[in-house]
């Protein structure tokens, strides 16, 4: 019976590894296993699922890849807990199927979310767990400036470990714009009519919005003429060829030559100038700065989890997942010494202070988002 019993068990880990069952159907038939062999429930369901795996959904491409080659795999060498990935192109999609998993949450375990303001959105919706900080001993070498913001949400605690930081600025290509140009007209670059038809952007509704406020003259986190910033998208809709949805479709339009600038992503750029591209980044007055965390969900193993975090944070994998993305470490470079493939990447701030850096403010973000999301929408169709 027994034999029976570890034969069925392997052949649902093995459908629910490959992706072929949820979580919510493997704990009912793995329940069900039991029920046959008079086990259900206690120790043989916690001890059939502790520890087999664990889920993370990320931004995909090189991102993802950085993150399965020096992390992940490792962590499952290490330990045999196999990491599950899952790609997202933007938060608000990838929210609304965590809303939609069940119960809330269900099979989602941690996300790579960005910035503040989506960890106080999950905050809020009651996703969030408090993490034991003395089982994730290296963040300790995490800049006090990136946890801080996270601590001012949960009232000191952490749901998520803060990892890497970034800017979306503007790409541009060299051979059709010159750097004197671009740095002359900062953000309205964007708005260039000699690049009608040849501009790109994210579909995201607050980096357009933020770069609208921009060129405006506008502060983004306090926007006082919002006609203004409406009007502005309502122009340069007409000029954009295309807006992106990936960071992988971003290089794509960049790397063929299809669009010569559009807001990017630093880590993204930085790859494509890697590869010998020619494209140029430029971080405007008020650049969109932003960091990324580690968000765990409600409900995720946390034994698992603070395992996971802390071997993703130890310097060796935290330094070379930073390298492979192209994003400067959350790791304070005063107490960890960084290599110059870091020390050059786009937005690195040898400080670890982040002093100078824009960040969106989740009170003011958080609180328009329906209205600005939807007016957003109208216009990107053409209204």
């Amino acid at each position: 019976m027994k034999k029976n019993l570890d034969k069925q068990v392997d052949n649902l880990f093995e459908r629910f590894m490959n992706g072929d069952m949820n979580r919510r159907d493997f704990i009912k038939y793995l329940g069900m296993a039991g029920a046959a062999a008079g086990l259900l429930g206690g120790p043989f369901t916690q001890k059939a699922f502790a520890a087999k795996s664990i889920r993370f959904d990320g931004w995909g491409g090189v991102v993802s890849e950085a993150f399965r080659k020096h992390a992940f795999d490792p962590f499952t060498k290490a330990t045999g807990v196999k990491v599950i990935d899952g790609e997202f192109g933007d938060m608000d999609t990838y929210l609304t199927r965590v809303k939609a998993s069940f119960p809330p949450g269900g099979e989602f375990n941690l996300a790579h979310l960005s910035g503040v303001f989506d960890y106080a959105r999950y905050v809020g919706l009651g996703y969030d767990l408090v993490l034991d900080e003395s089982k994730i001993p290296n963040l300790k070498n995490v800049m006090t400036a990136m946890m801080e913001p996270y601590r001012m949400v949960t009232n000191g605690k952490l749901s998520a470990v803060p990892y890497d930081y970034g800017q979306t600025g503007i790409a541009y290509n060299t051979k059709y714009i010159s750097k004197d140009k671009a740095e002359k007209l900062g953000a309205s670059l964007l708005w260039d009519k000699d690049l009608d038809k040849k501009l790109g952007s994210w579909g995201d509704w607050r980096t357009n919005i933020w770069y609208a406020a921009l060129h405006t003259g506008q502060n983004p986190n306090d926007i006082k003429d919002l006609n203004a910033v409406w009007d502005a998208l309502r122009a340069q809709v007409k000029m954009v060829k295309k807006y992106w949805g990936s960071g992988a479709e971003l290089m794509s339009l960049l790397a063929n030559e299809e669009i010569y600038a559009t807001v990017a992503w630093s880590g993204r750029v930085a790859a494509l100038q890697a590869q010998g591209h020619p494209i140029g980044f430029l971080s405007p007055h008020n650049c969109y700065s932003w960091q990324e965390c580690i968000f765990v969900i409600k409900g995720t193993d946390l034994d698992v989890a603070h395992k996971l975090l802390n071997y993703m944070l130890d310097p060796k994998a935290a330094i070379a997942v930073a390298v492979g993305q192209k994003y400067p470490s959350s790791l304070d470079p005063t107490k960890v010494p960084m290599p110059e493939e870091v020390k050059k990447l786009p937005a690195f701030d040898p400080t670890g202070k982040l002093e100078g850096y824009l960040f969106a403010k989740p009170s003011y973000w958080n609180g328009n988002q329906i209205e600005f999301a939807e007016k957003w929408d109208r216009i990107k169709a053409g209204g």
